[in-house]
């Protein structure tokens, strides 16, 4: 055991030392009523980094307006720099790294509340805004991928560490990736490499802008977990193509459909009341009525997607992030052992954002979070647990 990593210690990724292996997982954190930084949001990271990560990832940064969930996130553009520089150098002054997740929600983006036709691989309904999602044209692609760059290079001007590129989810990327999603007859559908045309793209676009100023990473699904979708080979044949081109200084392993099933990530209770008590109508009644259908239960264990990682970490040798129920020291260190450089938390520091330092302090810390998943349909109004009062929801 000699040679497996030690949490607590500094450790390498990409051109940044992180003063240990714990990252934030990204967590849209609802605290940018005017799609700007805000005090809340600059509070929120600020006591995640004191708390004893060694980066925390802001989410959700999109690349263009209508790239958003929701009207009122982050896009990057140049009256953002003010906000994100002081978001930037609050968290350095508590001794962690910042990171900007990056992307466009393509099919998971919310036309009504835009007010922006979504875009997608192809044309398909929305199932959350009952409208119609547009085909991507080329010129759509180009305009992205562009964007892209223009945000990682906008992160790393304000101070920021690094970036991730959001390839998972469904969002624009993985819609590309999903076969279910994807039925284009272009050269951005049908085969594999086809279909990873334009992850790839976005990922050399951003590291031909930034270099080595900032760390490149990407967050990639193993698995839709949808019938018809991408596939645990079919995301393993991703990585490996990403791997191979060499832009990435690391990929963070996730799973399922933000779109079509969201529970395949988050394990444990499927709060689908409070869940539509969180939308305007259509989407509320929607919800109440079809929401035990599209919101599944699945039961949660510690270190859950390490089962499905480990065939990753086995035929990749580039860094990777385990993501999934890696809530106390067992689980860390046997994220270690098995060889992965990096384990991210996420709902465990909505509820205790000082886990990482008690943590340090007494190897038998427990989490206090149930993962019973309340915290999820507080996002549009302060992402916080609603069992404890660490954090408030902002006014809407």
């Amino acid at each position: 055991m000699s040679d497996v990593p030690e949490v607590f210690a500094p450790a390498r990724l990409g051109p940044l030392t992180l003063r240990n292996r714990i990252v934030k997982a990204a967590t849209f954190e609802g605290r940018t009523p005017k799609a700007l930084v805000s005090d809340e949001l600059i509070d929120f990271h600020r006591r995640i980094a004191a708390g004893g990560v060694g980066m925390t990832t802001v989410a959700y940064c999109a690349v263009a307006p209508e790239g958003r969930t929701e009207r009122r996130q982050i896009h990057m553009r140049p009256e953002a720099a003010e906000g994100l520089t002081r978001l930037a150098e609050a968290v350095h002054a508590e001794g962690a790294k910042i990171s900007a997740q990056v992307g466009h929600a393509g099919p998971v983006a919310d036309a009504r509340s835009n007010r922006l036709p979504a875009l997608s691989a192809s044309k398909r309904l929305s199932p959350l805004s009952f409208q119609f999602i547009q085909e991507a044209t080329e010129d759509d692609l180009a305009r992205v991928t562009r964007a892209h760059a223009d945000a990682a290079e906008l992160a790393a001007d304000c101070g920021f560490d690094a970036v991730e590129l959001h390839f998972g989810h469904n969002y624009l990327a993985s819609s590309f990736l999903s076969p279910l999603l994807n039925k284009r007859r272009d050269g951005r559908g049908g085969s594999l490499v086809n279909r990873a045309s334009v992850a790839r793209g976005l990922a050399e676009a951003v590291k031909a802008r930034v270099g080595d100023r900032i760390a490149v990473l990407a967050k990639l699904n193993m698995t839709d977990g949808v019938r018809g979708g991408m596939t645990e080979e079919d995301g393993l044949a991703v990585a490996r193509l990403l791997e191979s081109d060499g832009h990435l200084d690391a990929l963070e392993l996730t799973a399922g459909s933000s779109l079509l099933n969201p529970m395949f990530l988050f394990r444990g209770g499927a709060p689908v009341k409070e869940f539509a008590n969180s939308f305007r109508q259509p989407v509320k009644a929607g919800l109440r009525v079809f929401g035990r259908f599209f919101l599944h239960a699945y039961p949660y264990e510690p270190a859950y997607l390490l089962p499905m990682a480990r065939r990753f970490r086995a035929e990749l040798s580039m860094p990777l992030i385990l993501l999934g129920g890696v809530t106390d020291m067992p689980s860390l260190n046997l994220a270690m052992s098995e060889g992965f450089q990096f384990a991210a938390m996420g709902r465990a520091l909505l509820m205790e954002p000082d886990l990482p330092n008690r943590l340090a302090k007494d190897a038998t810390t427990t989490s206090s979070c149930i993962h019973c998943n309340r915290c999820m349909p507080t996002i549009y109004r302060g992402t916080h647990c609603p069992l404890s009062d660490t954090f408030q929801p902002m006014p809407r």
